[in-house]
């Protein structure tokens, strides 16, 4: 019998070239990503103003309404309407391309990581194999819970603003039918376009906050955790009690992006799973790190049985927890007792 040829272990340079190359091929996607977003950034500012135009020829039309038809004065309401939703639309847009950004820019310092690794350490041949399936399990890792966070947005693009436009476009045919024939019933018909309008709006701007909190990049953390609060008060009647130590201040792009995804996950699982009604978020900004607590009062579990579980059915959110601490070169740790709730204890340095 014939016995096929093993396999030979890849040698480090095959392993190198591999990373360069994935390198190569996301600083390719970066750039073409900041050419989008440059070019939505421009379709933004055009929108924005013909908006503000609109806006301007509706407040005209609205206090001389008896120099104007019925139909000019609902054509100059609808209008500003329909460029107030393109508008929100294309800060979804935009706010969506800075969040993929992001993740290809963590992906990117990982790789220049791994490389340097390989560079600093220089492993033996022999346990090439098993960092190649190492990178390659972390691969496999990192683009399913990017592709499961896309599944995430696209369900709930469909369910909210798509649904509402969908809405509007029934009700604008509505309002258009009824214009000549009972102009008092399309005066009602446009207040429920209206309302319909700002309830997209306001799915919009939920939806845009989820993906990346503008007032992260424009307030830093601590105001867009004060933020989130409200919204996880609002939304899903849980309380969540943010107290500061330290002096206030920015951090690092990166730093401040990665606890608010930490904090964020964290209180995702405290409302989806934990049952909680109060959770504890204790922010301790130091000269040389930060760190943070976030405690529930949940129904906790036993972290025995949930780390043997994680080694056969990875809970991608407790893994990307402690992969984006890894990445900012510090430590995530969770507690949990049964009955007693459920710590997430997180420290990173700062340069």
């Amino acid at each position: 019998m014939v016995r096929g040829t093993p396999q030979a272990a890849p040698t480090l340079s095959q392993l190198q070239a591999v990373l360069q190359e994935e390198e190569q091929r996301v600083v390719a996607r970066m750039v073409d990503l900041d050419e989008e977003m440059e070019a939505l950034g421009a379709a933004l500012d055009g929108v924005g103003d013909r908006a503000d135009d609109a806006e301007v020829i509706r407040r005209h039309v609205l206090r001389d309404h008896a120099r104007f038809t019925g139909a000019e004065v609902e054509a100059a309401l609808a209008r500003v309407d329909a460029l107030r939703s393109e508008v929100a639309l294309a800060r979804l847009r935009l706010a969506t391309g800075r969040g993929r950004v992001a993740e290809l820019r963590d992906w990117h310092a990982l790789l220049r990581e791994l490389g340097q690794h390989l560079d600093d350490h220089r492993p033996p041949d022999a346990t090439l194999a098993e960092g190649l399936a190492r990178y390659r399990s972390a691969s496999r890792q990192v683009f399913q819970i990017v592709e499961e966070e896309r599944v995430r947005i696209a369900r709930d693009m469909h369910d909210g603003p798509a649904q509402g436009l969908a809405n509007l476009v029934l009700q604008a045919e509505i309002v258009e039918r009824l214009l000549d024939r009972e102009p008092h019933r399309a005066l009602e018909e446009v207040r429920g376009f209206k309302e319909t309008v700002r309830s997209v709006l306001e799915d919009t701007r939920r939806l845009i906050f989820d993906l990346r909190p503008l007032t992260l990049d424009d307030l830093g953390l601590v105001p867009t955790l004060r933020r989130l609060g409200v919204e996880y008060r609002e939304r899903y009647h849980l309380e969540v009690r943010l107290s500061l130590l330290g002096t206030e201040r920015r951090l690092p792009t990166r730093t401040e992006a990665a606890l608010f995804r930490i904090i964020s996950e964290a209180l995702t699982n405290a409302r989806r799973h934990a049952r909680a009604r109060l959770v504890e978020v204790i922010l301790n900004l130091q000269p040389q790190r930060v760190s943070v607590v976030v405690k529930d009062d949940g129904d906790g579990f036993e972290r025995a049985a949930v780390e043997a579980r994680l080694a056969r059915e990875p809970h991608l959110g407790l893994i990307s927890m402690r992969e984006r601490a890894d990445l900012e070169h510090g430590r995530a740790e969770i507690v949990s007792q049964v009955g007693r709730g459920t710590e997430v204890r997180v420290t990173l340095p700062l340069p």
